[in-house]
């Protein structure tokens, strides 16, 4: 079988993503993805360079494998808990690429404690990396998207976000539920705001992908692992709504899965080295 490459006269031909958190994981396959149909990336996390973290996976590999499939890609090492970071990421990406016409927030710092144990340090740090920063990224990239009339904001979420249900089971979870549920609300509150100005804004709840930060949380076990999604699935569903109608694509929280079967499309494979 054929490697998959990037094609740059794919459906992204000439436009500008920024997709953060993509050092592993959903981010870096998202990143990928978006290359593949022609789009040049910024990507940007705080692991730069292998030793940086715990978890595999850094920006320099992901760089790598979307110039080696052929890509354009500029990584940008940037700490999204801090606002003056995310000014100069926007600001570094727009100088390297070009306006830019897409934004992924995927980037998180979880912890998952019962509310009893949870410090405010650790509360704080998930709400400015998970809430406050794409809210933030959003009101940076907004006044070119809205005066070009273009741009897609795509925002990951998680079926954390949804309400628990008896018979109830592992704790821990309540402050990152929170977060999405409060990220899911942004994204339908700002599709509603700027839908007469040609912008599409749209959340993507993962299933529960096989990721160094999920086995890091001990996430996948005997109990779950039946319900393991391939990583393929969040990235197309990424694209597709980021390159969708603004006009009829947008307001929507969306899990990979039923979305992509909705629009009849099969996820394509990754590029390799991610």
């Amino acid at each position: 079988m054929t490697e998959p490459k990037a094609n740059a006269d794919g459906k992204l031909k000439g436009r500008v993503a920024l997709v953060t958190g993509a050092s592993r994981g959903i981010g870096a396959a998202i990143a990928a993805r978006l290359a593949m149909e022609g789009a040049a990336v910024a990507i940007s996390a705080r692991t730069e360079a292998p030793g940086e973290s715990r978890l595999p996976g850094t920006l320099a590999q992901t760089a790598k494998a979307i110039r080696d499939a052929g890509g354009a890609v500029h990584p940008i090492k940037a700490d999204l808990s801090q606002a003056s970071e995310r000014e100069r990421l926007v600001a570094e990406a727009a100088a390297a690429l070009g306006p830019l016409d897409i934004l992924v927030n995927n980037a998180a710092v979880t912890f998952f404690q019962p509310v009893i144990d949870f410090a405010d340090k650790r509360f704080s740090l998930m709400f400015e990396v998970q809430v406050h920063a794409p809210f933030h990224l959003a009101q940076l990239v907004l006044p070119g998207m809205i005066e070009r009339r273009r741009g897609w904001i795509v925002n990951i979420s998680s079926g954390a976000a949804i309400h628990p249900k008896p018979p109830y089971g592992r704790g821990g979870g309540a402050v990152y539920g929170m977060c999405k549920a409060a990220l899911e609300r942004f994204s339908t509150g700002l599709a509603a705001e700027v839908a007469g100005d040609g912008i599409a804004v749209n959340a993507v709840s993962p299933g529960l992908v096989a990721t160094p930060g999920v086995a890091v949380h001990g996430l996948i076990n005997d109990a779950t692992r039946h319900r393991v999604q391939p990583i393929k699935f969040i990235a197309e569903a990424v694209l597709r709504l980021a390159s969708g109608d603004p006009a009829t694509l947008t307001g929507r929280v969306a899990y990979a899965e039923p979305l992509l079967k909705e629009l009849g499309v099969e996820p394509a494979e990754l590029i390799a080295g991610l």
